[in-house]
């Protein structure tokens, strides 16, 4: 019942006007021996709809930690954090989960494909995870190699793509549930500079359509696609800034 409940409040939330992160005071302690190591101290932090937000700071400040904490792949040691409406710190593992999976997409910096599947196969596989039919899957798929342009490259595998190809098919499959919100930790660290442009284009691209993006990244020209930058040191947020985004 609480997996079921958190799923249609969230569900609920998508359509209504409530931001769909809101942290206040997140503290994340991690331990090392005896030693007690701070990495977040104090966050707070709200993100509206269709934002592109860059995430930036030095190593050790903290922006893969505070990633980790958006993106429901680890718990603040204090602090409140709500999703789309949803306090988390009420969830189980299993509902931690369950909302993990249907709102939240993620794309890393190495892709992260399966070697021995094809370009469609790969943007499958969460749909395969959540049960959806064999045709659901084959047409949701072919739709989005076709957003990300690789809709002739739908039977490659990934050594047949280059860096820039494999990365667009990774943020494809980021978006088979629908998510609200796509999480992207150094997306083009592995690529070239026109491979870059060619992911941060797509990523921007997703906002004029709802989704969320949060982009986790130390360099400083691809976080000028973004709309809004966050800056990290020490734990804490130095500073919070809105612009106009770059264009290629």
């Amino acid at each position: 019942m609480q997996i079921l409940a958190a799923t249609q409040t969230t569900r609920r939330h998508r359509q209504g006007g409530c931001p769909i992160i809101e942290a206040y005071d997140l503290v994340k302690d991690y331990k090392m021996g005896e030693c007690k190591v701070p990495a977040l101290r104090g966050v707070s932090l709200r993100v509206e709809r269709g934002e592109f937000i860059a995430i930036v700071g030095p190593s050790g400040s903290g922006k893969s930690t505070l990633a980790n904490l958006l993106g429901l792949l680890d718990r603040p040691t204090f602090g409140l954090y709500r999703f789309n409406g949803v306090d988390v710190s009420q969830l189980g593992p299993a509902g931690i989960a369950r909302l993990r999976n249907s709102e939240i997409g993620f794309v890393f910096q190495n892709f992260n494909l399966l070697p021995r599947l094809d370009a469609q196969e790969n943007v499958e596989l969460p749909l395969v995870y959540a049960g959806v039919g064999r045709k659901r899957q084959q047409k949701r798929a072919q739709e989005l190699l076709s957003l990300v342009g690789l809709d002739d490259r739908r039977h490659y595998r990934p050594c047949q793509l280059s860096g820039g190809q494999q990365q667009r098919v990774a943020i494809a499959r980021a978006l088979a549930n629908e998510p609200a919100l796509i999480l992207a930790d150094e997306p083009t660290g592995a690529l070239d500079s026109q491979s870059s442009v060619n992911v941060m284009e797509t990523l921007r691209s997703l906002t004029d359509q709802g989704v969320t993006v949060i982009l986790i990244t130390h360099e400083p020209q691809v976080a000028e696609y973004a709309t809004r930058t966050v800056s990290l040191r020490d734990g804490k947020i130095v500073a919070d800034c809105r612009r106009m985004a770059k264009v290629a």
